[in-house]
């Protein structure tokens, strides 16, 4: 069975990109276990409390339940054309202590929302780099920008849109594939 962590970009209880991370958690074929990782508790990285004595148990925490998964799917809203704060700081705390990332080879794949029709090209594209310098192999194609990502979803947080849910399956494939590629 492969474990799947989902981190979500934002931290507000009824955003979006929660409400894309549930859609596509049903999506996964059997033999693939989901998980959200919840990122808001974690205080931002200061190597000064990493110091092995002072470590704050929320790092800790982290760090354990993401060294348990196989492969991340990162799904996120844009701010201000890159990737939110909280995300940033999660994939710091992951990162340390130097030598011990709990990132490095893991299999990723990104999903980005906008309300706007820039669909969150930036933050995807942002977030890309980090990964790159973390060893996590990207899934390249195909790309998962969601514009006007407002309207995607019912009064009930169901995904309305057919044509979105049918792409987000092609996402979830290819990413399946990558994770069986470097399994």
């Amino acid at each position: 069975m492969a474990k799947i962590g989902i981190i979500v970009g934002s931290l507000r209880r009824d955003s979006v990109s929660k409400k894309i991370a549930a859609t596509m958690r049903g999506l996964f074929p059997a033999g693939y276990q989901t998980e959200v990782v919840e990122i808001g508790d974690l205080p931002l990285y200061n190597e000064d409390l990493d110091n092995g004595s002072n470590v704050p148990p929320e790092y800790t925490a982290f760090r354990s339940k993401m060294k348990g998964v196989d492969a991340v799917l990162f799904v996120t809203p844009e701010y201000n054309r890159s990737i939110p704060g909280a995300l940033k700081n999660a994939l710091d705390v992951g990162s340390r202590p130097y030598g011990q990332s709990i990132w490095d080879g893991k299999p990723a794949a990104i999903v980005s929302q906008s309300p706007s029709t820039l669909s969150g090209f930036g933050a995807n594209h942002h977030l890309r780099q980090p990964l790159v310098f973390l060893n996590m192999p990207v899934l390249q194609q195909p790309e998962a920008y969601l514009a006007n990502s407002f309207e995607l979803f019912d009064e009930d947080g169901k995904m309305k849109n057919e044509g979105t849910l049918k792409f987000l399956q092609s996402v979830v494939d290819a990413f399946v594939e990558l994770i069986k590629k470097h399994s």
